[in-house]
């Protein structure tokens, strides 16, 4: 069956840096846009960044030049590398891989930006 899992959440100070990372199973990874959303206490879930089959990328304004997605299809994975975090980055980040109309979601991990 489909297979979303998250990883590399945590705490992590004010101007520091994670990378998150999602392996895929049970569909075929290169075929589907990847992408990483957040939701925030309260609010509404947002998209921060894709990336296409080609590997094209797009992100939201609110993380351009601090978030970089990538893919590697021969590990079946997307990654979000996040620098320059701050507080207002807290949130569940879920993978989310969609091709037409399939989507699946993963079970999301949990940033926390905090001194």
């Amino acid at each position: 069956q489909v297979q979303l899992v998250e990883s590399g959440g945590g705490l992590v100070q004010p101007g520091g840096s994670l990378r998150l990372s999602c392996a895929a199973s049970g569909f075929t990874f290169s075929t589907y846009a990847m992408s990483w959303y957040r939701q925030a206490p309260g609010k509404e879930r947002e998209r921060v960044a894709i990336t296409g089959t080609g590997g094209t990328t797009m992100y939201a304004d609110s993380v351009k030049g601090r978030f970089t997605i990538s893919r590697d299809n021969a590990k079946n994975t997307v990654y979000l590398q996040m620098n320059s975090l701050k507080p207002e980055d807290t949130a569940v980040y879920y993978c989310y891989a969609v091709k037409a109309q399939y989507g699946y979601w993963g079970q999301g991990t949990q940033v926390t930006v905090s001194s």
